[in-house]
């Protein structure tokens, strides 16, 4: 098993790291160690404002690395994995389709800053490599949340026709996912209209409310809502999960039913996709020495050529992460464009979702089915650095633009596959005939199930969480996968899928089946809620007992009340301050406190993110990274 960091180090306290750090330190340990690196424990103590590490190279000086809370260090406040998610919008964007504003029930923000804060250290070091002297690398975890919200954040802040979406604005149906006649909750999933219009006249739903059940699911990614009908709902309600899964196939749909996450630990494969890591690299050695590349600015990556073919949000976030560390991103798209561009609402011509993500990139039009194409993509590759699509299984082989197809004609390139399903693609899967999407790969890897668990819902979320993880580890594999060739003389492929960022949000499911029973716990849950105050809504988060003792003394609260009596009291209380008081309130005993953004416009009323976000026809997210 191919290991890119075997002669790296991580070294600090990240063992014994402050309560709010430790979801972020847990998922650096975990990625460190399947990259092959050696682990060195720090005696010195953690602080509870940064998480500190060091990334060791054998031909860099140590690249030291910064985790923070919030990017504005002159008034640090408490934080905490719910908080950030209240703050940043992910709980309001979440809850639009259950009505009511509510966490992941998931440490998503922590994972994603865990591997933003590692990229950054390989980033610096290719720097050091290329010429720059860079030794910090820093990121926050605001900045990681806002990051997960790039596209909504955009839709909320259009000059044009904006989508204003709040939770309890509108009562929406409850599916996807659906509910079959023997109680089975699945999903289901499809990327073209006729087999979807073809399921549901079978069930008996007339084609005018099929189509506007069509429009509703497809633009489920976008709005993170689906109002399809309760005609349609109420009509595969009536049906066995046996039967809908026997129409799926006749139709042209896919049906995969919500896993229980005991059943994805139980899975033969899960362990070893566990030790092996988010990613699979293939390393092509006695090779042609590879020559580094000098930056041509002050960014790690500057001077370096990212050739991008992707669609959607997975592969054209991970471009977009590549552009911001520096490097020129050559986008194709397919002759007039890619239709996404026209999806409202706009800005200045382009929908401003597609530009979020895309916005840094240079576009060329090719019909890469066509002969010419395929010999103008050769070209292209010729003299980049990195290739990277995120297609169908399969596909790249059909286009003869595979790997093994480009070996002899760049050596020195980083071949990166965004894949749905699976990081081996030398093992068959029946699952590569399924699409690898967002919310059925949710279903599957028992994310959704976690996510139903805390929200008491039916499954997983409509914000598009794992396409935006999956991006952000598809970058980072291939900023590994480039100091491994700055290092080694050699170029690969690396391959990361939507269910290797799916087993990342899952790795704690080990540590639970192991815990003891916490006297506290139920304690903490309630303490660990939303609330209703006399103005706007507050989000709190205990993550330890002395945290949780400093809050109840604050609100004069009785901990060994019963449940139903302790959440009672808590509700009646909150209701007599505003939430920005209370919240001053909380955050003075350093109680990780926050009111919840409901509305995304109100993001820039946020002193905390001020740096992260830049005002225009849209609001655009800055880079997570900071470099020095």
């Amino acid at each position: 098993m191919n290991k890119p960091l075997n002669d790296c180090v991580i070294a600090g306290s990240l063992k014994n790291p402050a309560a709010h750090f430790a979801a972020t330190a847990f998922s650096l340990l975990y990625q460190s160690s399947t990259l092959g690196m050696e682990i060195e424990c720090s005696d010195h103590p953690a602080t509870n404002a940064m998480l500190s590490f060091a990334f060791k190279t054998p031909y860099t000086s140590p690249v030291t690395c910064e985790v923070i809370g919030w990017d504005d260090s002159d008034q640090p406040a408490a934080f905490s994995e719910n908080i950030m998610q209240a703050a940043c919008g992910i709980m309001s964007v979440h809850g639009r389709a259950s009505g009511k504003t509510q966490p992941l029930g998931l440490n998503y923000v922590s994972t994603l800053t865990a591997a933003l804060a590692l990229q950054g250290g390989v980033a610096a070091a290719i720097g050091q490599l290329r010429g720059l002297s860079v030794s910090n690398s820093c990121v926050s975890m605001a900045s990681a949340a806002l990051l997960s919200g790039i596209q909504y954040i955009a839709d909320a802040t259009a000059a044009e026709s904006p989508e204003r979406l709040l939770p309890e604005s509108v009562v929406y149906p409850a599916a996807p996912p659906f509910v079959s006649s023997d109680g089975v909750v699945f999903e289901l999933e499809t990327l073209s209209a006729d087999p979807w219009l073809k399921f549901w006249t079978r069930l008996g739903v007339n084609s005018a409310l099929a189509g506007k059940g069509w429009t509703a699911f497809l633009l489920r990614y976008a709005r993170a809502i689906a109002p399809i009908p309760n005609e349609l709902v109420n009509a595969i309600s009536k049906v066995t999960y046996q039967q809908i899964a026997v129409l799926c196939l006749n139709t042209g749909m896919s049906i995969f039913p919500v896993r229980k996450i005991d059943e994805r630990l139980d899975d033969e494969h899960f362990k070893y996709e566990w030790l092996k890591g988010p990613w699979t690299f293939d390393f092509k050695t006695d090779r042609n020495n590879v020559q580094a590349k000098p930056a041509s600015n002050s960014l790690p990556l500057s001077g370096l050529r990212v050739v991008e073919s992707c669609r959607r949000i997975q592969g054209p976030l991970a471009g977009h992460l590549l552009a911001l560390l520096g490097a020129e991103v050559i986008r194709i798209e397919p002759p007039g464009g890619d239709p996404l561009r026209g999806m409202p609402p706009m800005s200045e011509g382009c929908s401003a979702r597609f530009d979020a993500i895309n916005r840094l990139k240079t576009v060329r039009e090719i019909d890469i089915k066509s002969s010419s194409g395929q010999a103008e993509m050769t070209e292209l590759i010729r003299y980049a650095d990195v290739f990277l699509h995120n297609w169908a299984p399969n596909k790249a082989a059909q286009l003869n633009l595979d790997y093994c197809d480009l070996l002899d004609l760049n050596p020195a390139l980083v071949y990166a596959y965004a894949a749905g399903w699976t990081t081996d693609e030398s093992i068959f899967s029946p699952l590569n005939a399924i699409p690898g999407t967002d919310f059925m790969v949710q279903a599957y890897s028992g994310v959704a199930q976690k996510i139903s668990e805390t929200c008491g819902t039916q499954g997983g979320s409509l914000f598009t969480l794992l396409d935006v993880l999956g991006g952000v580890i598809a970058a980072q594999g291939i900023t590994i996968a480039l100091l491994n060739r700055c290092m080694n003389n050699t170029g690969a492929k690396v391959t990361s899928s939507l269910l290797s960022a799916a087993t990342f949000l899952c790795a704690d499911d080990f540590q639970k089946r192991h815990h003891s029973f916490d006297i506290n716990a139920i304690s903490r849950s309630i303490l660990n809620a939303v609330y209703i105050t006399r103005q706007g809504k507050i989000a709190i988060e205990c993550c330890d007992d002395k945290t949780m003792q400093r809050c109840i003394k604050t609100l004069g609260i009785i901990a060994e009340s019963e449940p139903l009596e302790l959440e009672l009291r808590l509700s009646e209380l909150f209701l007599i301050k505003t939430a920005e008081e209370w919240v001053a309130i909380l955050q003075r005993v350093d109680v990780p406190a926050a009111v919840v953004i409901e509305n995304l416009t109100d993001l820039h009323n946020n002193t905390h993110f001020r740096s992260r976000l830049s005002l225009g026809s849209y609001t655009k997210v800055a880079s997570p990274w900071s470099f020095r």
